[in-house]
C-alpha cells in the first residue's frame, strides 16, 4: 500500500468514527422532550421557597423567591460561561469565580459577573413546571 493510499484509508476511517461519535451525541427523544415547551421540568415541591434547583440537562435554574412564585433563568454564568452550581441563601451561585445572582430576577448580587442571568419563560400548571 502506498503512502497516499494509506492516508486515504486512515482519513476515511477517522471520518467514519467522527460521524458515529457525532450521531451518538445527538441524544434520544427523552432529552428533546425535556426541553420542549409543555414538557415537565420539575415539580413545585422540588423547588424550595427562597431557593432553587439547577437543571443541568436543560441549562436552567428554577427558583422560588416567594411562596408560589417561580422563575427560571439560564444556568450559564454571564461572566465566563460556567454552569451555576446551586442556589443558597437567596442567591444563585457560580462556582468558577463566585458570582452571585438574585433568585427573584437573575440580577448580579456580587461579581465578577456584570450582566444578569437571562430569564427563561416557564409556566406552572398544578404542581408541574414546564417551559412556557
Amino acid at each position: 500500500m502506498s503512502g497516499v493510499a494509506r492516508r486515504t484509508v486512515v482519513a476515511a476511517a477517522g471520518a467514519a468514527g467522527l460521524t458515529a461519535a457525532l450521531a451518538a451525541c445527538g441524544g434520544g427523544t427523552e432529552d428533546k422532550a425535556a426541553g420542549q415547551e409543555g414538557a415537565t421540568l420539575a415539580r413545585t415541591g422540588d423547588i424550595p421557597v427562597g431557593g432553587g434547583k439547577v437543571l443541568t440537562g436543560q441549562n436552567l435554574v428554577i427558583t422560588q423567591p416567594k411562596a408560589g412564585e417561580f422563575k427560571a433563568f439560564s444556568s450559564k454564568c454571564t461572566h465566563a460561561g460556567c454552569a451555576v452550581s446551586g442556589v443558597e441563601n437567596g442567591v444563585i451561585v457560580c462556582p468558577c469565580h463566585q458570582s452571585h445572582f438574585d433568585v427573584s430576577d437573575g440580577s448580579v448580587k456580587s461579581g465578577p459577573a456584570t450582566a444578569p442571568l437571562p430569564p427563561t419563560p416557564i409556566q406552572v400548571v398544578g404542581d408541574e413546571i414546564s417551559l412556557g
